[in-house]
């Protein structure tokens, strides 16, 4: 070295520091660590306890196996742990903690002090601390019953450039609230209790069943989560994604209640984001966020969980599987939203595709409430409507419109100005063929059960269409619900079938990376399923001799490179569909009924019968809303009534 230094070894506190500079960041660090340990440690309760937002103290106690007296000078050892054995246990770890590092690294940027016992008997119990540069252990005994408490206090006391980058105490306390949400999230059988300053601020039991494991998501991300997501339980081909997706309509300013775990290890994976980001594409409005929680189960020896110090990130053997697993699940799920009836409940489960298989769920994969959307969620508690009260229903409606009959078979003037597709539409709903008997255009005099959506009673400023349903009034606005029709008929059309290619009149040449290249021939038969003939020109060029017709004009090289890029990380690309989605999207909103249209009574209870056959009508092209719902209820909290 040009100072004159000599090699040595690092004495063992100033090893443990450098260490703890991967795995403690902050007060939270330590809480997630210590309450992996106590997971790993089979216990069945779990208390965390804080001071000054963890700065001042951090206590973890457990009930679990415990630490022998013999093990415990090996407890605060750097790479000593009792999870793994050999390279094979290590390729096939389901153990949250199994590095050997944390409790080491920990004792170096603080006062810790470790208590346990594996006897029932409470006088029993050892305590063991390290002291020193050469952080030697020192046991002796201190009752306990049987479990470990791990005590940190003073965190980075002597570690003072690291102790400065503390915020404050409720920045600190919100970051440890947060790993102890996914925490508890992780284990639902595990009860959790976290203290702060004295004061217990959450007490959650064991939840073994549904009920109770919602009470527990309802208690640490509120009861509106629940009222707004879908339930899921699928499983194919060694994989099993559960949990609960929120609707598009529930969605958030930002990324704060999103919770992907993988065999019960919270993690953040580029990949599975990619996968969930894509199910949401067209449903989600613009800035918004989804919110999930959502559970994947592999076999352990087909995720290398060993990527990084803090094991947030996970690197999967087949990772084309597992997004075409995430993405479809996802993907055709919230497709299954739209109006539904409350009446459904005894329906079949429809049948999901699942990782390019057609697979019949149980009935744990439809959604508690049958994927109906927020509306029709609100007011759950309220009985069905019986056949009397449908038969009501349908008489106040016929007693409001008893003309609806000829308003079917009378075409409405045309309003002066009204677009060609907005004409086309209005006759095609007027002569069509009648719809299922299920759901009728029109009431019938005899009928007992009422559509979702209820049949219309009025136009409102030529924007929205008032309907009365068997559990109050819905408001759709008309054009975002018909471009949502439109958009999906369309896009059916298209991507029903082989997309209509265009050959290029002169070939675009693109200089490629030695990656590029290799992705462009081992995805070739991916590109021309998209329309796209893509050729191997040379070792570092590539032809683009045909893009799919409605591509003609666009900017093809940015757009192959893209694709090439997310095939190479993801497996899987959806670039060119996007792009094809963006001009179907514009088509149908130009080609949609637009506002201030007067449209008949017929026109209107044909568009909600539509929105009830339509999957993701439940949101327009740009994931704004299309329609909302008031219980009767709630109108009569409006008015006061019954109060």
């Amino acid at each position: 070295m040009t100072d004159g230094r000599r090699i040595h070894i690092l004495n063992p506190r100033l090893a443990n520091q450098i260490a703890a500079g991967e795995v403690v960041e902050r007060p939270a660090s330590v809480v997630k660590e210590l309450a992996e340990n106590a997971i790993d440690a089979g216990s069945r309760r779990i208390e965390v306890e804080l001071e000054s937002g963890g700065a001042r103290l951090i206590r973890v106690r457990d009930d679990g196996s415990g630490i022998a007296e013999d093990d415990l000078p090996l407890a605060l050892s750097r790479h000593a742990t009792s999870k793994i054995e050999s390279l094979e246990d290590l390729e096939g770890v389901a153990s949250l903690g199994f590095r050997g590092e944390a409790l080491a690294s920990i004792s170096s940027v603080s006062r810790l002090e470790l208590t346990s016992n594996v006897e029932e008997d409470p006088r029993g119990g050892w305590r063991v601390v390290a002291e020193g540069r050469q952080m030697e252990p020192r046991v002796s005994p201190a009752p306990h019953p049987r479990g470990t408490s791990v005590s940190v206090r003073d965190l980075f006391f002597n570690t003072p450039a690291r102790r400065k980058f503390l915020r404050t105490e409720k920045t600190e306390f919100g970051h440890v609230e947060e790993a102890f949400r996914r925490l508890a999230l992780s284990r639902y059988d595990i009860g959790w209790t976290l203290r702060h300053n004295q004061k217990t601020l959450h007490q959650l039991r064991g939840a073994e069943d549904a009920a109770s494991r919602e009470r527990r998501i309802g208690a640490l991300l509120g009861s509106k989560f629940l009222d707004n997501a879908l339930h899921l339980d699928l499983e194919t081909g060694g994989l099993r994604l559960w949990g609960w997706v929120g609707l598009p309509t529930h969605s958030r300013a930002q990324a704060d209640q999103q919770y992907f775990f993988v065999n019960g290890r919270v993690v953040r994976d580029r990949l599975v984001a990619h996968a969930i980001r894509q199910a949401y594409r067209d449903v989600l409005f613009h800035g918004r966020h989804p919110v999930f929680v959502l559970y994947l189960e592999v076999e352990p020896s087909v995720v290398d969980v060993n990527v990084h110090p803090t094991k947030h990130e996970v690197r999967f053997r087949d990772g084309r599987l597992v997004h075409d697993f995430l993405f479809s699940s996802l993907h055709r799920a919230l497709g299954e939203v739209r109006p539904n009836a409350a009446t459904a409940d005894a329906s079949p489960a429809p049948s999901l595709a699942v990782a390019g298989h057609e697979e019949t769920p149980s009935e744990e994969v439809q959604p508690r409430w049958q994927q109906q959307p927020m509306a029709l969620r609100h007011g759950e508690q309220e009985a069905r409507p019986g056949a009397d009260r449908v038969r009501q229903f349908m008489a106040g409606y016929h007693a409001l419109h008893p003309d609806h009959e000829e308003s079917l078979l009378t075409p409405q003037p045309a309003v002066p100005g009204g677009g060609a597709a907005e004409t086309a539409w209005r006759e095609r709903r007027q002569h069509a063929e009648a719809p299922p008997s299920s759901s009728p255009a029109l009431p019938e005099d005899d009928a007992t059960q009422a559509p979702p959506l209820g049949y219309a009673v009025a136009q409102l400023h030529g924007v929205y269409i008032l309907s009365q349903t068997a559990r109050g009034l819905v408001v759709v606005d008309m054009h975002a619900a018909h471009e949502r029709i439109t958009y999906e008929r369309m896009k059916a059309q298209v991507h029903g079938g082989a997309l209509e290619a265009q050959p290029l009149l002169v070939p675009v040449s693109l200089a490629a990376s030695h990656s590029e290249v290799a992705t462009a021939e081992a995805e070739h038969d991916a590109f021309a399923r998209l329309g796209v003939e893509l050729d191997v020109a040379g070792p570092e060029t590539l032809l683009v001799r045909q893009v799919p017709a409605l591509l003609a004009d666009a900017d093809v090289e940015p757009l192959i490179r893209d694709m090439l890029g997310d095939l190479e990380r993801y497996g899987r690309s959806d670039r060119l569909e996007v792009r094809i989605n963006e001009l179907l999207s514009t088509m149908a909103c130009h080609g949609s009924v637009r506002a201030n249209r007067r449209l008949s009574l017929a026109e209107m209870n044909a568009l909600l019968r539509d929105m009830e056959r339509t999957e993701r009508s439940g949101q327009c092209n740009h994931g704004r809303p299309t329609w909302t719902e008031m219980t009767m209820n709630e109108l009569d909290k409006l008015f006061l009534r019954g109060q």
